[in-house]
């Protein structure tokens, strides 16, 4: 189910929501939340629904294992090698096995393993879990129906933020959201399902038209077109749907950390991402980075740490060595910047963002190819492909309608804060402010419901992670 469809905002969210705000005990409500989210999932996943709920039983085990004095080691060892394994097993096998043939010329064959929607993420929440109680025994939760609905629970059950349990432990049984924080969930999730319907979805056409193309015969201009669209495609997308969670959760009474704070307006790639997917960036910062020993054992050590965090963070988003590839980029513009590269001591923060941008777009023309090769080609005509031809010359107006040039136009602005320092600066009456930004909201919600009628099945792209 996703978020962007008529069932989930005309029935499935209403109803739960309205059982949410009946005068009753939290632990029913919390059961009517995990049979809700148990339901989101199995929606679009019938028979993987068990593979969540097996990760949550057998992770509140090892929580429960965790609270005691003895082995707590060797019971956090398991714990993370049974759900790597899980999710290698799932994310992986055929990527290896098809780069063990490729490789060895060895011909095994097996059948296509298909991937649990959501799997990392969940995956990355439970570990999240028993690292947690590792480190704090106070924190192991003895009743399972806790840890379900944690792991479980439908607002960022598939597409994140990444929640780690040491922040939400607390709300998930003492919550008990306010008509505020209600009204600010409904806007926040009216701002992110129209950044979906109507910027995500317009760059996306554009981008599949342009990487559908054997770009080699076309100008540079094309190039750089889907290259942008589709660098606009994925911000708007993701955070569209981590706005919707957030706004999902404070209506629900839970309060999720942010995820996206206007990448794209980055001075350097370390700045992007202090920006980009935070919860992320956050979960391996504190369990990969820091337990490898963070940056307290000499420079040739912290830059390889950064190194194997990117890597895993290229291998966590799928199993193709494009992703692989996207990581490494973002790894060594990294060590650069802390080596080599002054990009984080100029002054001209313009520059900074340009060098930012640029390296962020090229590299998500992997993460959007469908190759290495693909992506080389591709990144191979935006630098050399300078020539004009009719062919090249059609593609690119084809695709650049009235609506679609406004759309991108818009999508550039909106990804700096502008509307931030226009609220700072001309709403100092907080009062009318939030008048305004309600009535825009809902403006907002009644124009995606107007688009939602043509019945168009739009999934988010992270739903494939």
């Amino acid at each position: 189910m996703v978020f962007s469809s008529a069932f989930f905002l005309c029935v499935f969210l209403p109803v739960v929501f309205l059982l949410c705000l009946l005068p009753i005990n939290i632990k029913i409500k919390n059961i009517i939340l995990i049979i809700a989210s148990l339901f989101f999932y199995a929606y679009g996943e019938p028979i993987f629904v068990f593979i969540m709920i097996i990760s949550s039983l057998i992770n509140y085990l090892f929580g429960l294992m965790l609270s005691g004095e003895k082995g707590r080691k060797a019971v956090l060892v398991a714990a993370v090698v049974l759900n790597i394994s899980i999710l290698g097993f799932f994310k992986y096998t055929n990527f290896i096995v098809d780069n063990i043939n490729a490789f060895f010329h060895a011909g095994i064959s097996i059948e296509k393993i298909t991937l649990p929607i959501g799997i990392s993420f969940f995956t990355f929440q439970a570990m999240s879990y028993v690292i947690d109680v590792y480190r704090n025994p106070k924190l192991s939760q003895k009743n399972y129906l806790s840890i379900l609905l944690y792991i479980s629970m439908f607002p960022q059950l598939v597409a994140g933020p990444i929640v780690r349990y040491s922040d939400i432990n607390e709300q998930i049984n003492n919550r008990n959201p306010k008509e505020d924080e209600i009204v600010k969930g409904i806007m926040r999730f009216s701002k992110g399902l129209f950044k979906k319907m109507y910027i995500a979805n317009v760059c996306g056409t554009i981008a599949d038209n342009i990487y559908g193309l054997d770009i080699n015969k076309y100008a540079f201009y094309v190039a750089w077109l889907g290259a942008i669209v589709y660098a606009l495609q994925i911000y708007y997308d993701f955070s569209a749907y981590s706005d919707m969670a957030i706004g999902l959760g404070h209506m629900f009474g839970f309060k999720f950390k942010e995820n996206f704070a206007h990448p794209y307006s980055a001075v350097s790639i370390k700045d992007f991402w202090s920006k980009w997917h935070i919860s992320l960036s956050t979960w391996f910062k504190e369990y990969v980075y820091i337990p490898l020993g963070g940056n307290r054992k000499g420079k040739v050590k912290t830059e390889s740490n950064k190194m194997i965090v990117f890597l895993l963070t290229g291998i966590w988003h799928g199993a193709n060595w494009t992703f692989i590839f996207w990581g490494l980029i973002h790894g060594v513009a990294n060590v650069l910047e802390d080596t080599i590269l002054p990009i984080r001591k100029l002054k001209n923060k313009v520059i900074g963002n340009i060098y930012t941008v640029l390296v962020a777009v090229v590299a998500f023309v992997f993460f959007r190819a469908d190759s290495l090769k693909e992506g080389f080609g591709f990144v191979k005509v935006m630098f050399t492909g300078f020539h004009f031809d009719r062919l090249s010359l059609s593609v690119a107006l084809g695709n650049l309608s009235i609506m679609n040039v406004i759309t991108i136009i818009i999508g550039i602005i909106c990804a700096y804060p502008v509307f931030d320092k226009i609220k700072n600066k001309y709403f100092a009456d907080k009062k009318m402010g939030e008048y305004i930004a309600m009535a825009g909201s809902f403006i907002l919600l009644f124009l995606c419901m107007i688009r939602l009628s043509s019945g168009s099945y739009n999934p988010f792209i992270y739903f494939r992670f």
